[in-house]
């Protein structure tokens, strides 16, 4: 093993370099939080497993932001001149990147954002801050490709009244706009548990795609109104459909709905080596944010490795225009702001039980046709 000894006599005479980031350690977003971190942990280990880089040992500082997107600003600055970190990676959740990438912008840093996915974070055109997760905007991207490929120029969108979903909804509306018909977006209250308002504009519509934005519990009370009514657009997609709870809550009724899946430890090679590894150190499976965190650190490493330096102009321009495979797919980002325009989330539909990724089963069956799964 001589030439473990000589890796770690090669890390002690250099300075590590140190990887600064503001993550909830404590309060309402502890726990997926610190997924997050795990994520970034794993790829830390991983980097110095195999030299390092630049020949140099990496570190991660860690401060807690409490939960609180307000403070994140001023630890970040902390970060930059306290402690000097060579590196940035963005919190967990997009208010507080908001906030961090302002600092990082004024500061000149380079800041990969690991897990803000609103479009206001790359509003103002930062010229330092690299979004590698997957942005709300992307949502509707496959589910209109399926659509337009299967035939259905029809859509009636559907969308929760929260940010997310609401921006995810206004990004397929205008991307829908060359090739479809949408209408306008049918939005409705956190809560609701009757669709039946909807499903009669969009039979008077004659929607051929319902496409909704929202949480686990929306979606399966979409599906039960469905039901009820009797009623089938022929493709029908809910965001969350892929989500376990969905099958837990509909059993059999779950079936042929369409997701949309942020990560898929089946799909990719680097997905599937991610998940055996993040299983081996930590026995749990991954979920989105490990993976929001591995993707960051990827980005960041490859970035310093192809600048070949730590200044901040140089690997700022070599993320603006590199191009590398994550975890959560291809990285790319528009040169002008830096936002994610490579990953894009995959569509998936429920088939026995189980959401499968492939081309889907269409069109969305009538309720009078479908047999019991055995």
């Amino acid at each position: 093993m001589l030439w473990l000894a000589g890796l770690s006599a090669a890390f002690s005479q250099e300075s590590p370099i140190v990887v600064g980031a503001v993550i909830s350690q404590t309060g309402t977003l502890a726990e997926l939080a610190t997924e997050y971190e795990k994520g970034i942990q794993l790829w830390r280990d991983e980097v110095n497993a195999a030299g390092g880089l630049l020949g140099r040992r990496v570190e991660l500082l860690v401060l807690d932001d409490a939960s609180q997107a307000v403070r994140t600003g001023p630890l970040y600055a902390r970060l930059i001149k306290e402690d000097k970190a060579d590196l940035l990676i963005g919190p967990y959740g997009s208010a507080a990147t908001l906030i961090a990438a302002s600092e990082a912008e004024r500061a000149r840093r380079v800041m990969i954002n690991g897990a803000g996915q609103a479009a206001a974070v790359h509003a103002r055109a930062p010229k330092f801050v690299f979004q590698s997760a997957i942005p709300y905007s992307a949502y509707g991207e496959g589910v209109l490709q399926v659509a337009g490929e299967a035939g259905y120029r029809k859509l009636f969108i559907v969308a929760r009244e929260d940010p997310a979903s609401q921006e995810m909804a206004e990004a397929t509306h205008s991307a829908a706009a060359q090739e479809f018909s949408a209408g306008s977006i049918e939005g409705y209250r956190p809560g609701t548990l009757d669709f039946a308002a909807q499903v009669a504009k969009a039979r008077a519509a004659g929607a051929e795609a319902w496409i909704a934005f929202g949480d686990v519990r929306d979606a399966a009370e979409m599906v039960k109104t469905f039901k009820r009514l009797d009623y089938a657009p022929q493709l029908f997609i809910a965001r969350a459909a892929s989500h376990p709870r969905f099958i837990a809550l509909l059993g059999q009724d779950a079936e042929f709905s369409l997701g949309a899946v942020d990560f898929d430890p089946r799909v990719g090679e680097a997905a599937r080596s991610f998940a055996k590894a993040y299983a081996a150190k930590w026995t749990v499976a991954p979920g989105l944010p490990a993976a929001e965190g591995y993707a960051a650190g990827t980005v960041l490493g490859a970035g310093v490795r192809n600048a070949g330096t730590l200044e901040q102009q140089r690997l700022a321009t070599t993320l603006a225009a590199m191009e590398v495979p994550t975890v959560l797919g291809n990285y790319k980002v528009a040169y002008q702001n830096g936002a994610q325009i490579g990953a894009k989330p995959v569509v998936v539909q429920i088939r026995k039980g189980r959401p499968e990724p492939g081309n889907p089963l269409l069109p969305y069956p009538k309720w009078n046709e479908r047999a019991l799964i055995r």
